[in-house]
Parts: C-alpha cells; sequence; structure tokens
C-alpha cells in the first residue's frame, strides 16, 4: 500500500511539473506577443521612444509575472482535476475494484460537476446498470444451480430406493413389477428434466436456427393433440375443439411442436377425471390465436407471473411430477418466432393459455 501511495505522488508530481511547463510556455509565448504587438503599436502611432534600460526592466517584470500566473494556474488546475475527475475516477475504479473482488452490489453514486451531468455522469450510469445485470444473472445462476441440484436428485434418490427395495429377497412378483415401473417412471423423468435443459440452453445461446416452412397450422394442432390420446382417454377427458381451416404460418414446425405438445401436456396432467380440454385456432387479421382450456386445478395470481420462469413450478409440493420446464420452453420459442402467449387462470376452475403468432395469407410459399 505504501508503495502504491508512493508510485501515485511520483504521477501526481511529473504531472504537476508537465503542467507548469505547459503553462509557463503557453503564456510566455502569449504576453510576448501581446508586449512585443504593445510596444510596436506605441512607438508606430504615438512616437513613444522606449530606452533599452525600460525594456529590459519591463522584461523581467513580465517575467516574474509569467511565473507567477503559471504557478496559479497550475494550483487551479491541480484542484480543478481533484474534484472534477481525480475523485470521480477514483469512485469509479474503486466500483470496478469491488465487483472484480465479487462484490455484485456495488454501485457509483451520482457525480455531479459544476457543469452538472457529464460523460462520467454517463459512465457511472452504465456502469451500475451492469452491476444490476450481473447481479441478476448471479442470481439466476444461483437458483439455476439449487434447481437443477433439486430436481435431479429427485428422481435419482427415488430410484436408489426402489433399487434397494428390489434386492429384497422373496420379493413377490406384484412388488418387483411395482418397483420397476417406478424405476423406469423416474428415469424418464430424469430423461425429460435433461434433454429440456439442453434444448433451453440451445435456445437461449441460439445454437438453434429456425427453419421456416410454409405449413398448416390446425393440422398441425390436431397430430400434436393426438399424440395425448391415450392419456385423455385414461382420465376420461373430454376434448372438444374449435380450429379454422386454412390456417397457414411460415415457422419452424419442430420448434412450434414443442409449443403445442407442452401445453397439451400439461392441460391432460393438470386436469382431473372427468374434466374438459378446449382447442381453439382463430385469425384475427395477420395473427394466428390458438387457445388451450382446461378445467383442472388452475393457477393463483401470484404464480402466474412466474408460470414462464425456469424451474419455477406452482405445485411445490411435487405431487403432480414435472420439472417446471415445459412452459419456459414455450416461451423461449415464442419470443424466437416474435409472438405472444399470456395465461388466464383461477383456482379451481381452470387456465387458459392464448398464444398469438403470425399467418400467411395463404398456403402457397
Amino acid at each position: 500500500m505504501r508503495k502504491r501511495n508512493t508510485e501515485q505522488w511520483k504521477r501526481h508530481i511529473l504531472f504537476s511539473l508537465r503542467m507548469y511547463c505547459t503553462f509557463f510556455l503557453l503564456m510566455a509565448i502569449v504576453i510576448t506577443c501581446c508586449m512585443t504587438l504593445f510596444i510596436g503599436t506605441m512607438e508606430r502611432v504615438m512616437g513613444v521612444s522606449f530606452a533599452e534600460a525600460d525594456i529590459s526592466g519591463a522584461a523581467r517584470a513580465t517575467f516574474l509575472n509569467v511565473l507567477l500566473l503559471t504557478l496559479i494556474c497550475t494550483v487551479i488546475d491541480i484542484i480543478r482535476r481533484k474534484i472534477m475527475i481525480d475523485r470521480p475516477v477514483r469512485q469509479i475504479l474503486d466500483g470496478v475494484e469491488r465487483i472484480m473482488q465479487g462484490d455484485l452490489n456495488a454501485r457509483i453514486p451520482p457525480i455531479r460537476s459544476i457543469y452538472g451531468m457529464d460523460e462520467l455522469d454517463i459512465i457511472a450510469q452504465y456502469f451500475n446498470k451492469a452491476a444490476e445485470e450481473l447481479s441478476g444473472m448471479e442470481i439466476l445462476r444461483t437458483d439455476f444451480i439449487s434447481n437443477v441440484s433439486h430436481e435431479l436428485k429427485t428422481p435419482l434418490a427415488v430410484m436408489q430406493n426402489y433399487g434397494t427395495l428390489l434386492q429384497q429377497p422373496n420379493l413377490s412378483e406384484e412388488k418387483r413389477l411395482e418397483y420397476a415401473k417406478g424405476i423406469t417412471d423416474a428415469s424418464r423423468r430424469l430423461a425429460n428434466l435433461i434433454s429440456n435443459i439442453l434444448k433451453l440452453n440451445k435456445l437461449e445461446n441460439q445454437q438453434i436456427f429456425p427453419s421456416k416452412e410454409t405449413y398448416n397450422l390446425g393440422e398441425q394442432l390436431c397430430e400434436c393433440l393426438l399424440s395425448f390420446e391415450n392419456e385423455w382417454e385414461r382420465k376420461n377427458l373430454e376434448i372438444d375443439t374449435d380450429i379454422e381451416e386454412n390456417v397457414y404460418v411460415e415457422m419452424d414446425a419442430e420448434l412450434l411442436s414443442l409449443v403445442w405438445n407442452n401445453l397439451f401436456s400439461n392441460a391432460v396432467k393438470f386436469t382431473g377425471q372427468n374434466g374438459r380440454i378446449f382447442l381453439g385456432l382463430r385469425t384475427e387479421g395477420d395473427t394466428a390465436v390458438v387457445q388451450v382450456t382446461d378445467t383442472g386445478c388452475g393457477i393463483s395470481q401470484e404464480v402466474g407471473k412466474h408460470i414462464f420462469e425456469k424451474f419455477y413450478q406452482g405445485d411445490t409440493s411435487h405431487q403432480i411430477q414435472g420439472n417446471g420446464m415445459g412452459l419456459a420452453l414455450v416461451k423461449r420459442v415464442i419470443d424466437i418466432v416474435g409472438g405472444n402467449i399470456s395465461v388466464e387462470s383461477e383456482v379451481g376452475k381452470g387456465s387458459t393459455f392464448t398464444v398469438m403468432i403470425g399467418r400467411k395469407e395463404d398456403g402457397t410459399g
């Protein structure tokens, strides 16, 4: 620290000397030119003649004045730099150093010069904004790691427990099948979690490049919905559809299928026995509007604010299996294709997800 302070003092002294010499040369040139012009004008206009002794005395006095004025200007400039430059720069450097040491709460206070807001204030504003972004990213990273760890440990613990139970001697065939099914379900959930994490990572890092093609959106919706036929029949769900014909979009079909599959999966999953699911497709101008409505458990207003965040689950008890990644994938895909998604829900009455995407006027490429 002492060595650092010594180096700083040396730099300040050298800088002050350079500034003094600069001011001295500048004033000496300006004052010499002014004095020469003044004396020449007096001799020419008024016919005044100056003796060599007078000029010599005036030159010495002028030189002393230049030295004094240079010293005054240098001191004023040093004070000005201390207040207007060195102090705010030190604040900025202190903030940067705190960030480098891991303190993401570091902020630079407003820098107000005598001229009002200047470039240093703009730098401070951008620094604070960057620090806020870093802080938010760190929170998301911490939450992401925490949630991933939790979601990975849950199916692994299930598989470990069932594996231990399978090792029991004299195990009945019924129990053996039950435990094996538990392992299979947990491993499937783990595989889906890893798959969704990889997909979302690729989407967020723009490693998936959408390939546009023109196709019939209604046909795609029906195909995706039919893939859940076994699930809805097992729950005896009533399926209603109102799909407008000849609605074409120019999108990446594989990406959009992620949206529909996740929405239909959630609708079936969260709707109880003998419930109802509605699928609607209509057009509004140059927009295709898809609605998926269920009569399931619904979500509260607070949950609805976070439902598209990674790993967020309204069912904190995990009574209904999921990994909180599906709707985050849906939101990211909708953002990529330039659409919009919203949800309306009431606890105990069900939910309606509305997706709005651009459409083509006809099916021509």
